[in-house]
């Protein structure tokens, strides 16, 4: 397994297959609603398999010279459970760090909150219900 940051048409197809499977088709959500505006701008990364198959997804937009953010945080239901995340994060926040981030922000649901504190993120607090059903929360962790 290895992390990337997806660059060609082929591997962002992957990439955003797998957003669209992990984070928005088991809620009923359209293809496409795994695409959100400042996509260009931010850095995307994906785990890998050996055979170059995406099994895990995140990104990082720098939301000042000092914040980042991460987002759209999802693992294939086939490999989860066995600390891929891990290595996501690990790869997201030293990036952020490179860039000069002393803090990284994220919005958790709640199924996720108890895997971003095992990795040294705090609830800040209770914030929106995704799709109606999802309750979220702001997370931070200083670099």
């Amino acid at each position: 397994m290895e992390v990337i940051e997806p660059a060609t048409p082929e591997e962002f197809q992957k990439y955003y297959r797998l957003r669209y499977e992990t984070l928005r088709q088991p809620w009923g959500q359209p293809e496409g609603s795994e695409r959100v505006e400042d996509d260009a701008t931010a850095i995307h990364a994906m785990l890998v398999d050996d055979d170059g198959e995406a099994v895990g997804i995140c990104r990082l937009h720098m939301n000042t010279p000092q914040e980042g953010q991460l987002r759209f945080m999802g693992i294939r239901k086939d490999k989860q459970g066995q600390q891929l995340g891990n290595q996501l994060m690990e790869y997201l926040e030293a990036r952020a760090k490179a860039l000069g981030a002393m803090t990284l922000t994220l919005q958790a649901r709640e199924n996720a909150v108890n895997f971003y504190r095992r990795n040294g993120y705090e609830v800040v607090e209770e914030t929106y219900i995704l799709f109606g059903t999802i309750q979220h929360y702001r997370m931070t962790k200083q670099l």
